[in-house]
């Protein structure tokens, strides 16, 4: 049985358009998550350690300001496209665009102004809420007036994110949620004693930008090969490792299927990822430098956070032989992430 209740969280300042951002408490036996309409941010994901014990397993903010300040979109939903695009360049139907560099020489996350610093309207459902919006045509450079809608449903201890999305003009579009989690906790040191495993063959190596070079290669051999569980902290020193901000390539197909699993064996707290998607961008938190203060006046080092953003891949609309990222008038975007909590 999942509850639902809605509350207010706060204003967004003037120079925003003002607004009322809500807060969206979906509760059942083993989770309870906090959801806002600013960003459609997760702000809080408390779960259960094996005594039984709740904790709040994601990083993020006790205020709205924290929210609307700069910080690496913990909790939200970003778009158009998630990930980077080379140079913010792309060429569709023989125009060319050119988008926002917000990260050295390259567009991340959807711009300047991506769908994480934007209000959305909220629906509430029995065991859930859906947010809306419209993406106007232009809007970031992007093509097409685009309806969005993110749909967070609880049940048991699984929690669901389906993005749905239709297009007037052809337009490049990946969705995902780019939450922070330690299972220990959110504020404690690293997350060097977390047991990672994910579920793919190959990865795709980057340049110095952080940009994928093309190649889709073989994990077998090398620090990325995450098939079975490695202690990371361990698992990064044995390959002199700075750090995982890498897509892994994921069994292609619509259909759900596991791709990730995280155990943290002091608290027992497990996290399994199932998706539709067919990439996941590991990030171990290196940007992290302990300069924002979080909830209950915790920082955030480095390595203190993990993230696993279920997404196509990255720079795909540059990129022919990679995952299709174009979205046509006529066609409907719809993949499902769901996250699953237990204990070991």
């Amino acid at each position: 049985m999942t509850t639902v209740r809605r509350e207010a969280f706060g204003r967004m300042p003037p120079e925003e358009g003002g607004g009322e951002v809500e807060k969206f408490v979906l509760q059942s036996d083993s989770v309870r998550v906090e959801i806002l309409s600013f960003g459609c941010i997760i702000a809080t994901l408390e779960t259960k350690d094996r005594d039984g014990q709740f904790s709040d397993v994601v990083l993020g903010f006790d205020t709205l300001e924290g929210y609307t300040r700069k910080h690496p979109f913990f909790g939200a939903v970003v778009g158009r496209v998630a990930n980077r695009i080379a140079k913010g360049r792309f060429s569709l139907d023989g125009k060319d665009y050119q988008l926002f560099l917000n990260n050295g020489p390259n567009s991340l996350h959807g711009g300047a102004k991506g769908f994480d610093k934007v209000l959305w309207s909220p629906q509430v459902l029995p065991n859930g809420v859906r947010f809306f919006r419209l993406s106007p045509d232009g809007e970031e450079s992007y093509p097409g007036d685009l309806k969005v809608w993110v749909t967070y449903t609880l049940s048991g201890k699984e929690l669901a994110i389906n993005y749905q999305a239709q297009t007037s003009k052809t337009t490049p579009i990946s969705l995902t949620n780019h939450a922070y989690f330690n299972l220990a906790g959110q504020g404690s040191r690293d997350i060097y004693d977390h047991e990672i495993s994910i579920e793919a063959d190959s990865y795709l190596p980057v340049d110095d930008t952080q940009i994928p070079t093309g190649e889709v290669a073989a994990v077998q051999g090398t620090g990325f090969d995450l098939r079975q569980p490695v202690e990371l902290g361990k698992h990064l020193q044995k390959f002199h490792l700075r750090g995982f901000d890498h897509n892994f390539c994921l069994h292609q197909g619509q259909d759900r299927r596991r791709v990730a699993r995280v155990f943290h064996p002091p608290t027992g707290r497990t996290m399994e990822v199932h998706t539709t998607q067919p990439g996941i961008q590991f990030y171990t938190g290196n940007n992290l430098d302990g300069s924002l203060k979080g909830k209950g006046a915790a920082t955030y080092p480095k390595h203190s956070a993990f993230c696993l953003e279920t997404q196509n891949w990255p720079d795909a609309v540059n990129k022919p032989h990679f995952p299709n990222v174009l979205l046509h008038p006529g066609e409907e975007y719809n993949h499902t992430t769901w996250l699953v909590f237990s204990t070991a």
